[in-house]
């Protein structure tokens, strides 16, 4: 293990049953983790040994199901592997900003397990690598103006702005202002689309 290398998930959302947290615990255990837990009624804790350092990782009960959530600090490279692996397979949310000497060298926005936007920092500088190119371009919009099918394009259209009005109540509850901001703005596209295709 390199310690000069961390990683921190922020706003970590992942979610689970039961039986999945008891496999997470397996997976730990067999990885040759040392670590214990303990249940409240309002959420299960699992405590991994990581060197002299104890990582609690947190799952809030919610009805019968489980939310990990939280910002973990990690500088055990085979546990950031199997964090980012939990990120990818639960497809939850995350921001993940990756160190080295205690400087960010890259941050990550992840949402349903995907990369939406990958940024790269040199001290002040900031410099995006990869933004997720939004769902509607100005040729499709070109294109539907075209089209004679309207009715079809607003049926659409409604499902889109459905998926972003989810996409951006995500957003809103964990407090990912760039995310807000970007569906604000594809919201915006798609009202005035909506309006248009109305007339």
């Amino acid at each position: 293990m390199n310690r000069s290398h961390e990683v921190e998930y922020c706003n970590l959302e992942l979610r689970f049953d039961r039986r999945q947290i008891q496999n997470l615990i397996r997976e730990l255990i067999q990885e040759g983790y040392s670590l214990y837990w303990n249940e409240s009624e309002h959420q299960f804790i699992v405590s991994v040994r990581t060197g002299r350092k104890l990582l609690k990782l947190r799952f809030q009960r919610v009805q019968s199901r489980y939310k990990m959530v939280g910002d973990y600090l990690i500088k055990d490279e085979k546990l950031a592997h199997w964090i980012e692996k939990l990120i990818n397979d639960s497809r939850g949310h995350a921001i993940v900003k990756r160190f080295r000497d205690r400087q960010v060298l890259v941050i990550e926005n992840i949402m349903f397990g995907e990369i939406i936007r990958l940024v790269e920092v040199s001290g002040m500088e900031h410099r995006i690598i990869f933004q997720k190119r939004p769902q509607i371009t100005v040729e499709d919009m070109v294109q539907a103006f075209k089209s004679k099918r309207a009715e079809q394009r607003a049926a659409v259209l409604r499902l889109e702005i459905d998926y972003e009005l989810a996409v951006l109540h995500e957003a809103l509850e964990q407090g990912l202002t760039d995310i807000v901001e970007q569906c604000k703005q594809k919201l915006g596209g798609m009202r005035k689309e909506m309006l248009l295709l109305e007339m």
